[in-house]
């Protein structure tokens, strides 16, 4: 937990320093990443309720950094996409956040790195079937 705390108090920093909300940047990365999703994906994707979804949205869709698009298919279902504006945003952001992160991870080793990565995707998927 520690580790954990000091890592998020740094990754908030590192946000911090890009002008955005912690909200609005994990909504920008996700769908610089994923492409165009529906809303409540972005929320689970985020861990964001879905109040909280709605409101970065409608933010960020007020800045013209991300458009909502109706579902073709099923108009119950409303896609969010990144703009060209939202798109150049994340992109710089995302390469300044990567640069200062790597230096977190500076200590570990290329294979260390992976076995971590591993582990805690695999611990996270046994939580989530806990919930």
């Amino acid at each position: 937990m520690k580790a954990y705390g000091a890592l998020a108090q740094f990754d908030a920093r590192s946000i911090a320093s890009s002008g955005l909300g912690n909200s609005d940047f994990a909504v920008l990365e996700i769908l610089l990443h994923k492409g165009p999703l529906p809303v409540n994906m972005i929320g689970r994707n985020v861990m964001l309720t879905s109040g909280s979804t709605t409101t970065a949205v409608d933010r960020l869709e007020k800045k013209q950094f991300v458009v909502r698009q109706a579902c073709a298919k099923d108009r119950r279902v409303t896609y969010v996409a990144l703009t060209p504006a939202g798109r150049t945003l994340i992109q710089r952001i995302f390469k300044t956040h990567a640069v200062q992160l790597e230096t977190v991870f500076e200590p570990l080793s290329t294979a260390e790195r992976s076995a971590l990565a591993t582990l805690l995707k695999k611990l996270g998927k046994h939580v989530e079937s806990l919930l």
